[in-house]
């Protein structure tokens, strides 16, 4: 195999492998990216046994062939070449390395056979449709920080990706909880969606997706069955396992019957909860919450480091309520928020808190109280 390529498609293409291979495996082959060269392009495959990731690129190919090399030690070499450079790759099957030359930089890298490598066996899904990347980042990004990362509930360390009935009919739905809060993001479905199987697609995976969806016009395809999850751009395709498990019925956990109505704006609150959680102790950083008509008070009392109150105008016109959250979660619902206004939806000081942007109902978060 030999070819030649520019340095940014290279570094682009290795980056997206070299971040889904295992840091620590017992598996030699797993450390390494499979090189495929044939025609004008060259794809880089990658996988971990969970998820797989293929990215073609352009290249000038003198000689097809395929090898595997080191995924960390390619990035690390490119991402240390000159921009703009030419690189050539050069393996040779005798020798067992992969020469990597750029200007007057030379690199031999050990490398395995490629039919060692495993290959993810490719299923067949019984849904295909295609979804913008704009739309399908909303529903992963706002939701995934709420993703447990207890692994007893392995069924909650991932996005529940669905078709579901919305407030004006069917959407695509992304959920996520940890017990603690949660996050429900609705779309429009896509066509083709509607008989897709309910999937829950893995905390890992989803962070990797996010380099799929750098440009919101592109379109992705997405393919769904019982077991996979295929997401997939001209360039590169990311496979996934999903987990295999039952996602609980969220909809129990969402409350209904909260009348009491706190309007806030969304950055002025964010930047009071972090300013009054500076002295809150690490282990809780529980932040109370007063509210009285057209006032929030947030208070921490810490015995051991001291005290902080701040005061905000707010929209508020029912009764007194007193209550207290993890200021971690707070931040973090409202880092979601877009919109300039955060609306607070109450019961009680024992019951949990629903979340919205505004008057839009197509995210809705839910947080659970504490004890101040």
């Amino acid at each position: 195999m030999k070819l030649s390529i520019e340095r940014a498609t290279l570094l682009k293409a290795v980056a997206q492998a070299q971040s889904v291979v295992e840091r620590r495996n017992t598996i030699p082959i797993l450390a390494n990216v499979l090189i495929e060269a044939e025609g004008a392009t060259v794809s880089f495959r990658a996988t971990d046994l969970d998820i797989e990731v293929v990215d073609k690129a352009a290249a000038m190919v003198e000689r097809a062939g395929a090898t595997t090399v080191s995924a960390v030690m390619l990035h690390e070499i490119v991402r240390k070449l000159p921009d703009g450079a030419l690189v050539s790759l050069t393996d040779d099957p005798r020798t067992g390395r992969l020469t990597v030359e750029a200007g007057r930089s030379t690199f031999a890298l050990a490398t395995l056979p490629r039919e060692d490598f495993p290959v993810m066996a490719s299923s067949e899904y019984q849904t295909n449709f295609t979804a913008r990347a704009g739309d399908l980042k909303r529903l992963f990004e706002k939701s995934k920080f709420a993703i447990s990362t207890e692994e007893t509930r392995y069924y909650l360390n991932g996005v529940y990706m669905h078709v579901a009935e919305g407030e004006d009919g069917r959407v695509l739905r992304c959920v996520a909880t940890d017990g603690h809060r949660l996050a429900r993001i609705d779309s429009p479905v896509p066509p083709g969606a509607e008989a897709m199987p309910g999937v829950i697609v893995p905390r890992k995976t989803v962070n990797e997706l996010k380099k799929l969806l750098d440009d919101d016009a592109a379109d992705i395809a997405i393919s769904v069955s019982e077991t996979k999850v295929r997401f997939a751009t001209a360039e590169i395709a990311l496979t996934s396992k999903v987990i295999d498990g039952t996602f609980p019925d969220y909809s129990r956990v969402i409350p209904m019957g909260n009348q009491k109505r706190l309007e806030v704006d969304a950055s002025e609150f964010a930047k009071a909860v972090d300013r009054v959680a500076t002295v809150s102790s690490e282990r809780s950083r529980a932040v109370k919450l007063i509210l009285d008509e057209d006032k929030l008070t947030l208070s921490v009392n810490a015995p051991d480091s001291g005290m902080a109150q701040e005061e905000l105008v707010v929209a508020y016109g029912d009764d007194h309520l007193e209550i207290g959250f993890n200021a971690k979660y707070l931040l973090e619902i409202a880092s979601q928020i877009d919109r300039e206004n955060a609306v607070f939806l109450f019961n009680s000081s024992g019951e949990p808190a629903l979340v919205r942007e505004g008057t839009d109902s197509s995210a809705v978060y839910v947080v659970m109280p504490m004890r101040v």
